[in-house]
């Protein structure tokens, strides 16, 4: 049965909250957790429900790693910025009067350009995946919010690491870390400024990750 590949779903609140349809490890569940979070929060203004997801990571045990110190920053940051003041941020960074201060799509980021070469081979890896985009669906499939959801989806279903790696290092490690980086130092970042500390962090961890597996 083809998988659908969606912009607009569930599925990666349903990773925040530690679901998965497939018997996982609690590892896999805490990737698939930290890519749905990352779909949530750059797919639209988070709700309050994720808002408070994400300020639980204010009480993690900062064990002196880059990782732990960007939780508990995003953590302490979902918990100080107010909901309408983010949704001001995201509508600044992504959306915009025309467009956002930020394009958040692999093909722009690798060509300068949307809807270039690298937008027609993810397709291509996507179709071969046995994912199919819904009629309804607009946003080009590499936006990044795209792209960890089909990550989430890759490990719930519990594929093979090297499926996950080609993925992976093709269509987010190729670019997502200079999204991040922009993103980082964005003039209308202030809550986004510590997603964008913890997805850096979160993309190293898995670049590590998919290596040794």
């Amino acid at each position: 049965m083809p998988r659908t590949q969606v912009l607009a779903s569930d599925a990666d609140n349903q990773a925040v909250a530690g679901w998965h349809e497939n018997p996982i490890t609690q590892e896999q569940q805490y990737r698939a957790a930290a890519y749905g979070m990352l779909a949530a929060l750059l797919r639209s203004a988070p709700d309050k429900m994720l808002m408070n997801q994400v300020s639980g990571f204010s009480e993690v045990d900062d064990g002196g790693d880059e990782m732990t110190v960007s939780m508990s920053l995003l953590g302490l940051a979902a918990e100080n910025c107010p909901e309408p003041a983010i949704a001001a941020e995201f509508h600044d960074l992504f959306i915009g009067l025309g467009r956002g201060e930020l394009l958040p799509y692999g093909s722009y980021y690798l060509t300068g350009f949307l809807m270039e070469k690298p937008l027609g081979d993810l397709r291509d890896d996507l179709d071969r995946l046995g994912f199919e985009r819904e009629a309804d669906v607009h946003e080009p499939e590499d936006h990044i919010a795209a792209l960890c959801e089909v990550m989430v989806m890759l490990i719930q279903e519990d594929c093979s690491t090297a499926i996950q790696q080609d993925f992976f290092t093709k269509h987010i490690d190729s670019w997502g870390q200079q999204f991040f980086a922009d993103l980082a130092v964005a003039k209308n970042a202030v809550f986004y400024r510590a997603v964008a500390r913890f997805a850096a962090a979160f993309i190293d961890l898995e670049k590590r990750y998919l290596a040794d597996g």
